[in-house]
């Protein structure tokens, strides 16, 4: 008799949210239905871990040696088009998938079902009960909207939990189990809620990003209009459509500081809140906002660069608002830049992508002179407002004081819009009291030893800091090289120092200083709103966290204190990221009624970047710039990748970067520079080395990475980041 065949068994891949190179073959028990995207419990070496069905096994394990699945997780699948999108950047950054996936499963509690919320309803068949007013105030809360949890519905009639209890005992409400609220704010968004009434110009704006909503398919429309010309209303209008046909909306903004008065337009045009993502969530919150995208039960995600890679099931609209601005340019980790990720998620999709900017990116201004992007212009400010005047003071020429930073006619300046009853705001892109602090003795300069970096002062703390790290340490009452006492000076301004200036000045005036250090995250950003907003503040000293996206009638004065700032170094986009900057520093005056005015103390009138801001020759400038770029070929008109080797070995880090060196990638239209130190040599206490390649455009500069990584053959011991397009060159 012959013995029946062997079944050979099945057999799935799966993706494991960790830095390796690809999928792992898993046999499929006999019980168990699996599908593409569903989450699953693995073994893998001696523990237990999550990944993703990712198709068909690559078969290359014999089966004797294949491990069973363990179980499939109570989760909704990872969508297709984000499976797609995780490869997509994957190959694009020169990353390990695994590395790439782990961002899309962020949040591992989310993929156990949330437990469910015990809410109350009126009964439907209530019984006679004793009426109270307290009572009687819980019944109008819930005729008024949707059932609540105890405590919510007692805090919301102002009364005791107790009460909600004897109603229930009572037989007047009832128990029902509901999935836990993400929104925490009350309504979801209402599409129909009518909008402000729009200009001319910014109803043709908005018609035309409504229809291709609407419509559908990929497209990518550069929202291009001055500050203050009502972008976000304009925007709005496409948001609407798309909740209208029950789709899913994310908007990425650079900064979680920006939010504040973000979220009440939202609220004002749509009647609800959208959901929050970004790293100040509390992890129960981050838990419910995850699996509730995933659900498709939350709407319209507004958040940092990570929310592109939440897992949305209908989304069919994003929005990069800011979208020149380099906080979306992630340094860590996998390097990517979510503005350029978020395009690319748009064509996966087949959806709608909005580019909103004052100050686009050079790189976005060429796609729409190509053709490859469309562009609306919004000319004017929104209403009577006009645009500020515009003026430099040349630094040179200023009679400032010793150890002062402001001029004596910016000082003027301020004297008058404080008469006025008038707002201003400086600018010094500075956090802390000083960026330096050296011994007057022998010049020794304090520095973190964990970085190649000077400790900066935050006098108000009482501490050193390094910016890079996070290291800190109280400034030290002798000098560790010449060991005399009390001989530190600190040297230079940062918005601590400038605050205490004006106080000087100005001991009458209400100042805030507001920097990443005291906007600790969109609670504290929302008070500071409505302190300006209630004119509780007549002076904001801050850094780039107030440069864009607020709106204060009463700001008429912007002096930016060290407008040069930023415009040396070997930075490839120093000048463009100061003019953007500056732009947009300057469109926070004159919003309202009153006339604004702007002043930049520069030691460089003469600057290019100072004579657009002067002229407001904001094309003139990106066509220079783009001609300089043209002429060197560089990005956007060649390509660029930085390799940074990095490890806690000095001399193994040399070596590295010494083989690579070596084995660099050669050709006509291919060159590579270094390796040498970068500038920050040693970063977070680990020595790095910096490996530039520069080709032309044509070139498949990732194909040419991974072969010449594979040749190098970096030790272990060592590490390679790879970052394509490098915004930092540090």
């Amino acid at each position: 008799m012959t013995p029946p065949a062997e079944t050979k068994p099945r057999t799935t891949a799966v993706m494991l949210p960790l830095p390796l190179g690809g999928t792992y073959d898993y046999r499929v028990p006999a019980s168990m239905d699996l599908n593409d995207g569903d989450f699953v419990a693995v073994p893998f070496g001696p523990r237990r871990t999550i990944g993703v069905v990712w198709g068909e096994a690559l078969g290359d394990v014999p089966d004797a040696r294949l491990k069973d699945v363990i179980g499939r997780l109570d989760a909704p699948p990872l969508p297709e088009i984000m499976r797609r999108f995780v490869d997509w950047v994957a190959r694009y950054t020169v990353s390990a998938p695994g590395a790439v996936l782990k961002m899309a499963m962020s949040v591992p509690d989310a993929l156990t079902p949330p437990k469910p919320v015990t809410a109350y309803a009126p009964h439907p068949d209530p019984a006679d009960f004793k009426k109270t007013k307290a009572r009687e105030r819980v019944l109008k809360v819930l005729q008024e909207g949707p059932p609540r949890p105890a405590a919510e519905l007692a805090r919301e009639a102002g009364t005791s939990p107790g009460v909600v209890k004897s109603l229930t005992e009572a037989g007047v409400l009832m128990p029902v189990t509901m999935a836990p609220d993400v929104s925490g704010s009350g309504p979801e968004p209402d599409w129909s809620t009518p909008g402000p009434e729009l200009s001319e110009d910014q109803s043709k704006a908005a018609v035309s990003l409504e229809k291709a909503t609407e419509t559908g398919g990929f497209s990518v429309t550069l929202l291009d209009g001055v500050p203050g010309s009502g972008k976000t209303e304009v925007y709005f209008q496409a948001v609407a459509e798309a909740l209208k046909q029950d789709g899913q909306v994310l908007v990425l903004l650079p900064e979680i500081a920006l939010s504040a008065q973000w979220l009440a337009r939202f609220w004002k045009r749509f009647g609800g809140a959208p959901v929050e993502w970004h790293s100040d969530l509390t992890p129960a919150k981050r838990r419910d906002t995850w699996r509730a995208v995933a659900e498709g039960r939350t709407r319209v995600v507004v958040g940092a660069r990570s929310a592109l890679f939440l897992p949305f099931p209908n989304l069919k609209l994003i929005v990069a608002d800011e979208e020149h601005d380099a906080s979306f340019k992630q340094e860590d980790g996998v390097i990517y830049n979510a503005r350029d990720m978020a395009v690319v998620r748009a064509q996966l999709g087949e959806i709608p992508i909005i580019l909103a900017s004052a100050t686009p990116a050079l790189e976005t201004v060429l796609n729409v002179e190509s053709g490859r992007y469309k562009s609306l212009h919004l000319h004017d400010r929104h209403g009577d407002a006009a645009l500020p005047d515009v003026d430099t003071i040349d630094m040179r020429a200023e009679k400032t004081p010793s150890q002062c930073w402001i001029s004596p006619t910016l000082q003027d300046a301020l004297k008058k819009t404080f008469a006025d009853g008038e707002q201003a705001m400086l600018f010094l892109n500075r956090r802390g009291y000083a960026p330096l602090t050296l011994c007057r003795t022998c010049g020794h300069r304090l520095q973190c030893p964990r970085c190649t970096a000077w400790l900066v002062e935050h006098r108000r703390g009482g501490r050193l800091q390094c910016h890079h790290c996070g290291y800190h340490a109280s400034q030290p009452q002798q000098c560790p090289e010449c060991e005399n006492e009390d001989t530190f000076a600190a040297c230079g301004p940062g918005v601590e120092r400038l605050a205490e200036e004006v106080e000087s000045l100005f001991p009458d005036i209400r100042t805030v200083v507001a920097a990443s250090d005291t906007i600790t995250g969109p609670d504290a950003a929302a008070s500071l709103v409505r302190r300006i907003e209630d004119h509780d503040v007549d002076l904001i000293i801050g850094t780039q966290i107030v440069a864009k996206g607020y709106h204060f009638p009463l700001l008429t004065l912007v002096g930016a204190v060290d407008a040069d700032l930023g415009l040396t170094g070997g930075d490839l986009r120093a000048a463009e990221r100061t003019h953007q900057l500056l732009y947009q520093v300057a469109g926070r005056a004159g919003r309202g009624e009153r006339p604004g005015r702007v002043l930049l103390q520069t030691y460089m009138p003469d600057h290019p970047v100072m004579q657009a801001l002067k002229a407001g020759g904001r094309d003139q400038f990106l066509t220079a710039e783009a001609d300089g770029r043209r002429m060197a070929a560089m990005p956007p008109f060649g390509r660029l990748a930085a390799l940074i080797v990095s490890g806690t070995d000095e001399s193994a880090v040399d070596a590295a970067a010494t083989r690579l060196g070596y084995t660099r990638p050669v050709g006509d239209t291919v060159m590579v520079l270094g390796p040498a130190p970068a500038p920050m040599a040693l970063l977070r206490g680990k020595h790095r080395r910096r490996l530039l390649l520069k080709t032309a455009r044509d070139v498949n500069i990732q194909a040419l990475i991974r072969d010449w990584l594979a040749r190098a053959k970096v030790p272990k011991k060592t590490r390679v980041q790879v970052d394509i397009d490098p915004y930092s060159f540090l």
